[in-house]
């Protein structure tokens, strides 16, 4: 009996106690087979035998028992001991999250020209002929419609190559004058180190009276543009062509990264592009039937901007969800 006891009292685990349980109790365990002696013993002695044997089960029943509810609680204890959380401690798991680095720069041009009271409009991203082309003054034949640079679907339906149409569908419901930036989401068949299928650009019109808006108040507003969002760099426009502006320029500032002076990423010139601007194309006004007015208007894309800004070399890095990119935009 004492040895039996000190069998379970020696168990240091609800496993090495459930063998115990097994060898005591089961049904062909000790007590079994103790009990199983019962036919053979003579008649006057068979009351005593058994009183005998229940008495040294319920004990034994007890003593498990008190094991099993002290090794259920040392068990219990150092499961809250294993997970408990000091919350007085400092935890890296704190870390503050960030805007990805094109959502930010979005923003900030934003910001830019929401305190120069533009408005911000937005469109239909699945787009028809006429406002993505048409209304913008691109004919038929123009190298932008074609199949390698425009996502079509066969109903002949698009998806927006530009956020211009927002500028078409503004005009064809406003009157002037207009003072707005359509930024949102575009697609081109493209990819390769600057270019995605699916990138960001940020799109500027501003219509007045005949005569009111000129091209010195568009390189006005532009040059104090880039230079919020690049600091003191130095701006140049250059004669370039657009269908749906003219006169048109590109639009180029001193390489931030040699300060103007030549490198590998302006490819020696000292500059580099940004974005494209001119003053609207009468054909523009006369598609939405707007008369006696003028207005300029300016695009940029964003993930481009975003990679001058933080000196990101591979645009679709971007877009690539790498964790040891973005966590450094903190």
């Amino acid at each position: 009996m004492e040895n039996l006891q000190e069998k379970i009292l020696q168990a240091d685990s609800l496993e090495a106690l459930e063998k115990v349980r097994v060898e005591l109790f089961g049904k062909k365990g000790l007590l079994a087979v103790e009990f199983a002696k019962l036919k053979d013993v003579p008649g006057p002695e068979k009351k005593a035998f058994a009183e005998g044997l229940n008495e040294t089960k319920a004990k034994l029943q007890a003593a498990f028992d008190e094991r099993y509810e002290a090794l259920k609680a040392n068990e219990i204890e150092s499961m809250l001991k294993s997970e408990a959380i000091d919350v007085s401690l400092y935890s890296t798991l704190a870390a503050k999250g960030a805007l990805h680095p094109v959502m930010e720069t979005m923003d900030k041009i934003i910001d830019y020209f929401v305190a120069l009271n533009f408005a911000v409009e937005s469109g239909p991203m699945v787009e028809d002929d006429f406002h993505n082309f048409e209304a913008l003054n691109l004919p038929k034949s123009h190298p932008a419609r074609d199949m390698q640079d425009t996502f079509y679907f066969n109903d002949g339906s698009l998806l927006r190559t530009h956020t211009s149409p927002v500028q078409i569908r503004t005009m064809m419901t406003t009157k002037p004058p207009i003072r707005m930036i359509a930024p949102g989401t575009v697609f081109r068949r493209d990819y390769d180190l600057t270019h995605t299928p699916m990138f960001h650009q940020v799109e500027g019109l501003v219509v007045e009276e005949k005569g009111k808006v000129s091209f010195a108040n568009l390189k006005a507003i532009l040059t104090d543009f880039l230079q919020y969002m690049f600091g003191n760099v130095d701006v140049r426009f250059r004669p370039s062509f657009f269908p749906f502006t003219e006169p048109s320029a590109e639009v180029d500032i001193s390489c931030i990264f040699c300060a103007g002076n030549g490198c590998r990423v302006c490819s020696g010139t000292g500059w580099l592009e940004v974005l494209g601007c001119g003053i609207v194309d009468p054909n523009v006004f006369k598609a939405v039937g707007y008369e006696e007015v003028s207005g300029y208007a300016f695009g940029l894309g964003v993930e481009r901007f975003a990679m001058l800004m933080h000196k990101i070399p591979d645009l679709r890095s971007l877009f690539e969800g790498d964790i040891r990119l973005l966590e450094q935009f903190r």
